[in-house]
């Protein structure tokens, strides 16, 4: 997809959520499949503490989104935010982790305070597309000025386009010039 990342076929540009819904974000990136071996590699990276992967992410992230990045031109990097509950029983956010990893790769800023999730959310992997909108909004808070930066968000995983979504257009309420994204893992349209 054009827009999002997704894998289409040949003779399509978009894809079905794309299509259908307006999504904020400029344009995004997702590096691998998100099928089964990465859905548990992806398991084993954020629930028991299997970091060295999220190294392998970054490096991953930075050698196949590197020339998509350098065209898109962010001013900073900003990790999806997790609320302090779940960091607090994780031990550390998986995004922010991706995000510092790429930030070295890049040279582009990370900012990790420039947003926060203030709402306990409930997990998103058991919610349709529009529970997930649903369940996300109000869930975040833009906490610094990102008036006329091109943000870049990081995050492990890219499904439905919910979390982006939601980030993006209250990055862009705030100010914010254009917002893109990358991702570990891109869900596919079934």
């Amino acid at each position: 997809c054009f827009k999002c990342g997704k894998p289409v076929k040949e003779e399509e540009e978009y894809c079905p959520d794309c299509r259908k819904h307006s999504l904020a974000f400029t344009q995004g990136r997702g590096i691998f499949p998100y099928d089964e071996k990465m859905k548990y590699s992806i398991m084993k990276y954020k629930y028991f503490g299997c970091r060295e992967y999220g190294k392998f992410y970054g490096k991953a992230m930075y050698i196949y989104a590197r020339d998509v990045i350098r065209r898109w031109k962010p001013d900073i990097i900003v990790p999806v935010p997790l609320h302090w509950r779940k960091f607090r029983r994780r031990g550390f956010n998986q995004a922010e982790f991706l995000a510092e990893e790429l930030s070295g790769y890049t040279g582009i800023p990370l900012d990790t305070t420039l947003v926060k999730k203030k709402k306990a959310t409930k997990s998103q992997k058991k919610l349709n597309a529009d529970q997930r909108r649903k369940n996300l909004q109000e869930a975040f808070q833009i906490t610094g000025n990102p008036a006329g930066k091109c943000i870049l968000l990081v995050d492990d995983v890219y499904t439905t386009g919910s979390t982006m979504d939601v980030l993006s257009r209250a990055f862009l309420e705030k100010g914010a010039s254009k917002v893109f994204f990358v991702t570990v893992c891109i869900g596919s349209n079934r």
